[in-house]
């Protein structure tokens, strides 16, 4: 028995060695032949390594398989190439690197098979949340809407509803840890619940994502990434803290990440605190202050043959809800009416890696515990517990030639429950499941991607109130099935120029809300009466989109047709209940149309200048041909910016000067009013220092710098003539070690 267990330590040892590959190699520059000290990164492993300054790099202990390896560095080209490893191999890679105006290109996480944008079949746009913080955001919210195509739906500064292409609420889907977000983000003052520190970059998907991530997806997804671990051997430290002077604000943050060559961990925690905001209009909005708690962890296995990442993310988030322009005072303190709210995720997310297949799966559990506080600080009149477990299981089979195919099983069971004196929505069950399968074709100068999905929602509520009273809720027990399709093809028509064709469909099940509400809504001033007979809004989509890009310029243009089948909408009644107006839910079918053009120009040799422009327009119609509510305006957004990469000491320094022109928004709704234009300047300039193992980064930016007086026309708080914030001048300081 001692022989037998002996040889099987041996085989063991001998295997794990055997299938241990090797990447190596050296990396110059196309134009200059000299050595480019490029990070060389393994999306599918979350594995990678910095080349020296020799241009020389060595990566081990990859597992056999297929993976893209992806090499970047600022002022080039991003590359990406696919190399096989099996049975030890030690695979060698000389590269050359190609100036360009498009820098740093990523990996696409959102679409399933994490290509680099440029071949991409479908258009995603991308940005770092150290971009948006930069530009002087206030919250992850708030930096979302310098997206081209995306717009926020705010109650002050502290809560903001994501917005793409005209559509939101549940027809927009938030992905945080690679798990589907839910939160309750049925409300109007429901807001996104993540902090921005600890989250990497946002992607977004614009336009009918179903296929990928099921029901709520019909308008688009919004996928926040998680910050990266450190490269193995590495370890590091940063702290972060910024200033508002409009708010008073602060915003700190503390982070450490360590890694082995297998075990990885990382922490960070935050904390911001914000008095009402100044509308540069002589008065502060009464309670529009907030704070937020922040603690997110993860801890990630590599090995040869799986990696298993597990994170976990708390949030406690303290918001004002305003109600009129009262006392004006700088205080942090928090005054009746208020949100408390408490949000966990905790994700686990596994790979297994075989010879030319993989398989991932993914578990999450969020509990969402929302609490709204009216005229008692301690007794909540509302209390809504969301228990959600989801799952993602995808198989990437063995490749075919020119074709890549996965097949997925995604579902979801959630568990809503009251337990405050007020009900908006009743206690109810939900439970999802989808199948799908999408495969990618792959040659020269075109790509095709397309794919198919089965959707199943059931929702189970039970009865809430008195069956004699008005405002009664019965019980609801129905079922939602929906089938959809996606079908793209990207073609490089032209060196340098290349088109994206995108027809896909989408759904969205009624959420209770529309389905069981009965009663005055939170901070709407309607009573709204929902409707048990709603079927899903499905939805077809069209998407064009031109780009052309060279080592100075990149230009692009997109444009999407979006029809809606029995688009769901509140309507006004005559009727008046409790003393306010009864709005009705109803169906209808809708149309949605507009696009972005832009272009980036970055002429080399003055690899410091860069000059950007986008614009952006969406017109939603209801079939009467009455416009649809809460579309944001046109806009169009010039940035001029300068980066310097300076020597030693100063390692980098950058500045920018953005105004921001949107127009009236006169395409209003029944219930709405037409919004007039504004522009807003901001600017900002940035230098980090290398004092030693010390990285200094110092920041000054400042938005609205003119103070002007405006009112966006998502803002909530546009129906009682209260402006948005008004001029602030905002400082970070970032420590890294």
């Amino acid at each position: 028995m001692k022989n037998i267990l002996c040889l099987l330590v041996v085989f063991f040892i001998y295997t794990t060695v055997s299938s241990q590959n090797s990447l190596m190699g050296n990396i110059t520059s196309k134009n200059t032949n000299e050595p480019v000290p490029a990070t060389i990164y393994i999306p599918q492993l979350e594995k990678g390594t910095v080349a020296d300054f020799d241009g020389n790099y060595t990566i081990i202990n990859i597992p056999d398989g297929s993976y893209n390896i992806v090499f970047s560095s600022l002022g080039f080209a991003t590359i990406s190439k696919k190399i096989n490893f099996s049975n030890g191999k030690i695979v060698t890679e000389n590269l050359e690197m190609q100036e360009s105006a498009v820098e740093m290109e990523e990996v696409i996480v959102s679409t399933p098979f994490h290509k680099l944008q440029s071949d991409n079949v479908m258009k995603v746009e991308r940005i770092s949340t150290e971009d948006l913080n930069a530009s002087g955001a206030v919250t992850l919210a708030d930096g979302i809407k310098n997206i081209a195509g995306v717009d926020i739906i705010s109650t002050g500064t502290g809560i903001g509803k994501p917005v793409i292409r005209g559509l939101s609420s549940n027809r927009v889907l938030t992905y945080a840890q690679g798990v589907r977000l839910e939160n309750q983000q049925f409300g109007d003052e429901h807001g996104l619940g993540i902090n921005e520190a600890g989250v990497e970059s946002v992607e977004v998907i614009k336009g009918p994502a179903s296929l990928l991530y099921g029901s709520d997806a019909l308008g688009g997804v919004l996928y926040l990434n998680p910050e990266k671990f450190a490269l193995s051997g590495e370890t590091h430290g940063d702290l972060n803290s910024d200033y508002f002077s409009n708010t008073l604000g602060t915003a700190t943050n503390l982070g450490i990440k360590t890694s082995g060559e297998k075990l990885k961990f990382l922490a960070r925690g935050a904390y911001a605190i914000f008095s009402d905001y100044d509308t540069g209009a002589d008065y502060r909005v009464t309670n529009t202050r907030f704070n937020e708690k922040d603690f997110k962890t993860g801890l990630q296995y590599s090995g040869t043959k799986f990696k298993s990442t597990l994170r976990y993310n708390y949030n406690r988030s303290n918001i004002g809800i305003p109600e009129e322009v009262s006392e004006q005072t700088r205080s942090k303190d928090l005054e009746l009416p208020f949100q408390e709210i408490d949000n966990h995720i905790l994700s686990f997310d596994n790979t297994l890696f075989f010879t030319n297949s993989s398989l991932d799966i993914k578990a999450g559990y969020l509990f969402n515990d929302r609490r709204e506080f009216e005229d008692e600080p301690h007794v909540a009149a509302l209390q809504l517990k969301l228990n959600t477990f989801n799952y993602d299981v995808k198989y990437h089979l063995p490749q075919l030639g020119n074709f890549e195919t996965i097949v997925g099983l995604q579902g979801m069971f959630q568990k809503n429950k009251n337990e405050g004196e007020e009900i908006l929505i009743p206690d109810a069950k939900t439970t999802d499941i989808g199948i799908l399968a999408t495969s990618h074709y792959h040659l020269e100068k075109i790509d095709f991607q397309a794919g198919i999905r089965f959707d199943s929602r059931k929702i189970k509520s039970e009865a809430a109130g008195n069956p004699a009273d008005l405002d009664f809720i019965p019980a609801l027990n129905t079922t939602f099935n929906s089938f959809t399709a996606a079908l793209g093809a990207k073609l490089d028509i032209v060196r340098n120029f290349s088109t994206r064709i995108n027809l896909a469909s989408g759904f969205r099940a009624p959420n209770l809300a529309e389905l069981t509400s009965n009663g005055v809504h939170e901070g709407t001033n309607r009573y709204e009466r929902g409707n048990i007979n709603l079927t899903n809004e499905q939805n077809f989509q069209a998407d064009v989109a031109l780009e052309y890009r060279n080592e100075h310029i990149e230009f692009f243009a997109n444009g999407f047709y979006n029809a809606v089948n029995d688009y769901i909408f509140l309507s006004p009644t005559n009727e008046t209940i409790d003393d306010a107006q009864v709005f009705d839910y109803l169906q209808g079918n809708a149309s949605l149309f507009g696009g972005e053009l832009g272009f980036h120009l970055h002429p080399h040799p003055l690899d410091w200048l860069h000059l950007e422009s986008s614009f952006e327009t969406v017109t939603g119609k209801l079939s009467n041909d009455k416009y649809l509510p809460l579309i944001p305006a046109n806009s169009l957004r010039n940035t001029f910016r300068v980066e310097l990469n300076d020597g030693k000491t100063r390692k980098s320094s950058s500045a920018f000067i953005t105004l921001e022109n949107t127009f009236a928004q006169r395409n209003v709704s029944n219930f709405e009013t037409r919004t007039g234009g504004y522009s807003l300047l901001s600017a900002g300039i940035e230098s980090s220092f290398q004092l030693q193992k010390v990285l200094f980064k110092i920041g000054l930016n400042g938005t609205n710098l003119t103070d002007k007086k405006y009112i966006a026309h998502l803002s909530r708080l546009k129906p009682d003539g209260i402006f948005n914030m008004g001029r602030s001048i905002n400082v970070n300081l970032k420590l890294e070690i």
